[in-house]
């Protein structure tokens, strides 16, 4: 069976790795886990920065709200009618 690990604890050993103060294989065995994850972990992590910054999702944010506000209008819409066509029948 596979072990799976938390947000938490890939965070901390893709942090310890970009740190550069320990070696991949000193990491590895420091977290008892394959040097691989640690590799992957800190690419993820690496990749993943700059869209912490980004402008752009924060305005998808926005637009998110925007929809699920459209869509909340739209269900009570609906409602109303099919509670209408329900005391008309």
């Amino acid at each position: 069976m596979r072990k799976r690990y938390g947000a938490k604890f890939k965070a901390k050993v893709a942090f310890e790795a970009i740190k550069n103060e320990n070696t991949i294989t000193e990491l590895s065995n420091k977290f008892e886990i394959h040097r691989d994850l640690v590799q992957k972990w800190k690419k993820i992590v690496l990749e993943g920065t700059p869209d912490l910054f980004s402008i752009k999702k924060v305005k998808g944010e926005k637009n998110n709200e925007k929809i699920v506000d459209e869509l909340y209008k739209q269900i009570g819409k609906l409602k109303v009618e099919n509670d209408w066509l329900k005391k008309r029948l």
